[in-house]
């Protein structure tokens, strides 16, 4: 490229910066590898050594999962230092292919660049300068330079005099259906939350548009960038509301180079479980309350059964029985032990046996003129020996203390609940054993299995079969290497006396650890292993729309993370689930007590003024001291508001009028109006997850939560109640339309008015 191409040297400048930076990454993403080989052909050991060093680097670092998943600039600032220096930033970090590794670009996580964030004029932070770079891939297309030293008298003739052309721009962009990183318009009060402290809780209350959730991603991307060893280990979980918002946010992570994310919702945090049922928000109401803790344990109780009233058993043509007084001390003896059903397990076995053993042992053993025992500890032990091989004993244990799965366990007591709850509440759950998982069950799954534990006696002998299998295998290839060692030896030793004394594989190594290093290796990443494994302790959990889980579900995610270790964000005035506990007190107190730290964001960088004004009259009419998030923006196009006797005729219409060339359009509206407003739109289809990318999507309220389209057309208002409506009318970035034929809600009527 000439200069002639650039407006001026500061952008030829910049430009020739970024062609460097891209230089240096495809020699890391496509050259690394064969220049090692050739490196080392040409036995230049110190290259070899630095280009391996390059490639660890470019894998542990992200590097290259970053570059593959980028979808914006590489490098988007610079800071100049009143000492001399400038640093650039970029969303990964780079160093140069020199002896000193010198950093040529600055990973925005990293301490150094915090001030291109910070800095004012007020508290300027050493820096003299800071300069924001536009680019289109390669390609600088624009700078914007803000002034923080203003003794300096030089300028470039980019200078931004409000400092907010880039973030302006940013928020005024298309919508893709993906949410894009904000490493480039990072806010201070946004800064200061992404950093904070790794311990502890932290909630982040924030309303529509405040950019709560980037900034929850962003923090778990400078968690993992700052305490990389520990959290690489236990990976980070990030709990979303529903499968859209999770492929809405999937990106963002990736292009900041961290893959040791695992995103799911709470219906998807039991193995081998997926939820696909909806739930009545009555019976999620029902299954979501504390209390079901004790159901569930009273539902496991009472399948630790006595005889009724007695069990026979026939055992070497004698009859064995059973009665309650007898199992009742059993049963006591093996809760005492204080373990979960499953793993009790065994010690009930062994109080029967034993049981059956003494009954057995007093009817043959005892003299009949004295009434002594004339048995030894062998014929006790024979006798125990024998009445466990009787099949009949095993049945009758079966019964009383049976083996439970939580997905049998759960499914038995929601067909059948009586007894357990209310007969209001049996009413809202109950539903047949065969009938698919809900989001609800999952939180009950999970508190089942925590209650039954593993009987894992059957795995462990498994695995041990598995690993004399394996040890007998090594050993005879080690006693194959040794023997034909020994007829080379033999044919040598004549020639050379010192051949014998030559070490082989069989004195160095024995079986067990020959089949050690042969055992398979498991290659999964942290996240993999932690998506299969309920027991899985995350290194920190991020909860979004958090305000909306249930109590049985804060004690599935609390077991998930021991130390604690959480930022919760969301807005208890866009709580809409029935079960939902709203309360940041009520959720943490049973858990924490008051060890939590509180913030909230109160601008709004979504919404434009004249929607925000409209969604937050919605819920003043309810709760007049409410105070939304103050809009950083005015577009002047104000929200408009149509009748119709013909809805999807209306609706179709509006959506070719609110279609933006680019950018996405949202129709939101009851489920039950999808199939038949789906018909009049093309490329719409109604019942499945919405793919976002479309330019016209079709949603119900809680299906938008934390979503953001360019138009949004919200279909039959007064259907919904004042939260989901609140969430509703607050996703525009650019405009908003509102359709209904019944009768508007009052404070909505008055707001369009």
């Amino acid at each position: 490229m000439s200069n002639t191409e650039f407006p001026d040297d500061e952008f030829r400048r910049e430009q020739e910066f970024i062609d460097g930076l891209y230089a240096r990454v495809d020699a890391l993403r496509g050259d690394t590898e064969t220049s090692v080989t050739d490196a080392l052909a040409q036995g230049d050991k110190p290259m070899q050594a630095r280009l391996e060093r390059d490639i660890l680097v470019a894998e542990r670092s992200g590097l290259l999962a970053a570059l593959n998943a980028v979808d914006g600039s590489l490098c988007f600032g610079r800071i100049d230092l009143t000492s001399g220096k400038t640093h650039h930033i970029g969303r990964i970090g780079l160093r140069a292919d020199d002896p000193d590794r010198t950093p040529i670009l600055i990973d925005w996580r990293a301490e150094v660049a915090r001030p291109f964030y910070l800095a004012t004029g007020h508290t300027p932070m050493g820096l003299r300068r800071r300069r924001h770079i536009s680019t289109d891939g390669r390609r600088v297309t624009s700078l914007h330079d803000e002034i923080l030293d203003l003794g300096d008298r030089e300028r470039t003739g980019h200078e931004d005099p409000s400092g907010d052309a880039v973030l302006l721009a940013a928020l005024n962009s298309a919508r893709t259906g993906r949410m894009g990183d904000i490493v480039q318009t990072i806010q201070a009060d946004q800064d200061r939350i992404i950093r904070a402290p790794h311990r502890g809780v932290l909630v982040v209350e924030g309303g529509p548009g405040t950019g709560k959730t980037a900034v929850a991603l962003h923090r778990a991307a400078f968690l993992l960038y700052e305490h990389r060893e520990l959290l690489a280990k236990r990976a980070v979980l990030i709990v979303g509301p529903n499968p859209a918002f999770l492929g809405y946010i999937g990106e963002v992570l990736p292009s900041l180079g961290e893959t040791g994310v695992l995103l799911a919702t709470v219906g998807e945090l039991f193995p081998g479980v997926k939820a696909t049922a909806t739930d009545t928000p009555e019976a999620a109401a029902v299954k979501g309350r504390a209390d079901m803790a004790d159901v569930l344990a009273a539902v496991v109780r009472d399948r630790q059964a006595l005889p009724d009233p007695v069990i026979a058993i026939e055992h070497d043509r004698e009859v064995l029985m059973l009665d309650d007084g007898l199992v009742s001390v059993a049963r006591e003896r093996t809760r005492g032990a204080k373990l979960p059903h499953n793993a009790a397990r065994e010690y009930f076995e062994g109080h029967i046996l034993n049981t059956l053993t003494d009954m057995v042992a007093e009817r043959i053993g005892t003299d009949p003129y004295d009434g002594s025992n004339l048995l030894d500890a062998s014929d006790i032990t024979q006798i125990r020996d024998e009445l466990a091989e009787n099949s009949e004993v095993w049945s009758a244990i079966d019964q009383l203390w049976p083996r439970l799965t939580p997905q049998r366990l759960v499914a038995d007591f929601l067909a059948d609940p009586e007894g357990y709850v209310s007969d209001e509440d049996a009413a809202a759950v109950r539903r047949p054993v065969t009938r698919a998982w809900t989001t609800a069950d999952v939180p009950l799954l999970d508190e089942a299995a925590e209650l039954l534990g593993e009987d894992d006696r059957m795995a462990r002998a498994h695995a041990e079969r598995e690993r004399e299998a394996q040890v007998a295998f090594a050993q005879g290839v080690l006693d194959v290497s040794y023997a034909s060692r020994t007829y080379e030896f033999e044919d040598k030793e004549e020639d050379d006396p010192d051949a014998s004394e030559v070490l082989s594989a069989h004195h160095i190594i024995d079986a067990e650890r020959f089949a050690e290093r042969h055992e398979e290796a498991d290659h999964r990443s942290a996240a993999e292993r932690a998506a299969a494994d309920r027991t899985w302790a995350f290194g920190h959990i991020i909860v979004d729309e958090a305000q909306e889980l249930s109590p049985m579900a804060w004690r599935l995610l609390m077991r998930r993370c021991p130390t604690r270790s959480m930022t919760l964000v969301g807005d208890p005035a866009q709580t809409a689930e029935a079960a939902g506990v709203g309360s940041w007190s009520e959720i943490l107190t049973p858990y924490v007590e008051d060890r939590w730290e509180h913030t909230r964001l109160g601008v709004n960088y979504r919404t434009p003024a004249e929607i925000m004004d409209v969604a937050a009259s919605v819920v003043r009419a309810e709760t007049p001291g409410f105070e939304p998030p103050s809009s950083v923006r005015s577009t002047g196009v104000r929200p408009w508001v149509r009748a119709t006797d013909d809805l999807p005729g209306a609706v179709a219409k509006a959506v070719e009028e609110l279609t933006p060339s680019e950018g996405r359009l949202a129709v939101i509206a009851p489920r039950e109006l999808h199939r038949s407003l789906a018909a009049h739109l093309d490329g719409v289809t109604a019942g499945a997850e919405p793919d976002l990318t479309r330019t016209v999507v079709l949603l119900d309220a809680r299906q938008s939560k934390g979503l953001e389209f360019d138009s949004v057309l919200v279909v039959e208002p007064g259907h919904y109640g004042t939260s989901d409506l609140y969430v509703a009318l607050s996703r525009a970035t650019q405009r908003l339309g509102v359709l209904y034929t019944r009768d508007l809600p009052k404070a909505l009527a008055d707001a369009l008015a």
